[in-house]
């Protein structure tokens, strides 16, 4: 081999690194040289799913009742497999080392910035969620029943720093701000191994505090199917998949994952993982916090915890699930805010130099998106809304119809016949529940 050849091989080295962690420049490719460990790429994964969204589900059986909001829980993570799977599939075909590439193959550049575009907006939505939580939790909030005490307004009760708005502002600043800087996924690993025991934590007290109660007799028969009575209720019944499809979506960091993992080819194998880690959580949380309130389950779960739940140290338990949680949700947010970033920036700036190399770029893009999720956060009265929102409108989009429409359009000819069926029926759901959910929002909102 000659001297020339070693040196056309380096460089297409180099510039391969460079593809495969777009926010780096080359001089930091030592950094990857070792790659992400299959647990750790396990648990950011699994960070990247199980966010705000778990908050609402035992609403959602609530609404559906046990047996049927069981098996939506357990069916939109098979259908979201399927689809992550076609996309890794359709992105080793065409050589695509992100989601939007993976667009772009197919549908060319209106393709990729139509993706980058839903990102941003369902990623933006994501934040905005994570810190009405906050904001719930530490301020308290206000629903047509009653208002929920905060774990700060009942420590010191109200004053003017205790309010949603200064909380919420002194959080960001404290704490969010810090956490934007990381550039790679895999930084965030031990925090995502953090946020995931967090949650953890979160369930196991909720199932034992529903264990104690179910011992000692207090807890009611819970509702095993909806209770229909008219075409209103019956179309409100599709509100509910929005939230749980909100609740699995991590399509837009599976790439990014997949760039920095040591054997790439054990990607699937980190999805199936986290997906039934995922799925686990979810059910239990599910049904042990239905079981524990009933029919008075609030859309967000948490804010059920801030009166006497009649068990001993009430006050105690009530306080370690919401700071747990909250933990949880604050330690998310580097793995929603890397992605939102990046394809922020591929949509104003899509031939500009690394954003890792334009310090200033970074910093603005930053602080900007930082400033509109609070800012959305202070307006957006719940999470519901946000929920129902953001997962009927970008959520179906870029955990079923984008990636069925890409094995549709084929461009490898390695779809089967089997997978066209199921991309049909993947947008024939995502269009006809999304629909009737955001017709059965707009109803309740303007009536």
């Amino acid at each position: 081999m000659t001297d020339g050849d070693q040196e056309n091989m380096s460089k297409h080295n180099i510039e391969s690194a460079d593809e495969r962690v777009p926010l780096l420049s080359s001089t930091q490719d030592h950094e990857k040289v070792s790659g992400a460990s299959f647990h750790g790429s396990v648990f950011n994964l699994s960070c990247t799913i199980v966010g705000s969204g778990i908050m609402s589900l035992p609403a959602t059986l609530k609404l559906l009742g046990l047996v049927p909001g069981i098996v939506l829980i357990v069916t939109v993570a098979f259908v979201i497999q399927a689809s992550i799977e076609m996309l890794l599939r359709f992105s080793k075909a065409g050589s695509a080392c992100s989601y939007g590439n993976v667009m772009g193959d197919a549908f060319g550049r209106i393709g990729k910035v139509v993706l980058q575009i839903c990102i941003v907006i369902y990623n933006t939505g994501s934040l905005i969620v994570y810190m009405i939580i906050i904001e719930d939790v530490l301020s308290g909030s206000n629903s047509k029943e009653a208002h929920h005490t905060g774990i700060l307004e009942g420590w010191f009760g109200a004053h003017w720093w205790t309010s949603r708005t200064f909380v919420l502002v002194t959080v960001t600043v404290v704490i969010f701000l810090p956490l934007m800087f990381f550039e790679r996924i895999d930084s965030a690993r031990y925090i995502s191994i953090i946020s995931v025991g967090l949650a953890l934590v979160f369930l196991l007290v909720v199932i034992g505090v529903t264990a104690y109660k179910l011992m000692d007799g207090s807890i009611e028969t819970p509702k095993w199917f909806p209770n229909v009575t008219d075409s209103a209720s019956f179309f409100n019944l599709f509100t509910a998949v929005p939230v749980v499809v909100f609740a699995y979506i991590c399509h837009y960091n599976v790439h990014t994952i997949q760039n920095e993992l040591e054997d790439p080819s054990l990607m699937q194998a980190v999805v199936r993982g986290s997906l039934a880690l995922c799925a686990v959580v979810y059910v239990m949380t599910g049904i042990f916090g239905f079981l524990l309130f009933g029919e008075s389950t609030y859309s967000d779960l948490l804010s059920n915890f801030d009166t006497d739940i009649g068990i001993p140290y009430s006050w105690l338990f009530n306080d370690i699930i919401r700071i747990s949680y909250a933990g949880h949700v604050i330690l998310v947010f580097p793995t929603i805010f890397l992605p939102l970033r990046l394809n922020l920036d591929g949509l104003l700036f899509p031939s500009a130099r690394p954003l890792a190399l334009d310090k200033k770029r970074f910093v603005l893009e930053s602080l900007g998106l930082v400033f509109v999720a609070l800012v959305g956060a202070i307006f957006v009265p719940n999470i519901w809304i946000a929920f129902e929102f953001t997962g009927a409108t970008m959520g179906g989009l870029l955990a079923f119809v984008f990636p069925a429409s890409i094995t549709l359009k084929d461009p490898h000819c390695i779809a089967t016949t089997r997978d066209k069926i199921v991309s049909v029926s993947m947008i024939l759901l995502a269009v006809f529940a999304n629909l009737m959910a955001t017709y059965s929002n707009l109803s309740s909102l303007l009536s």
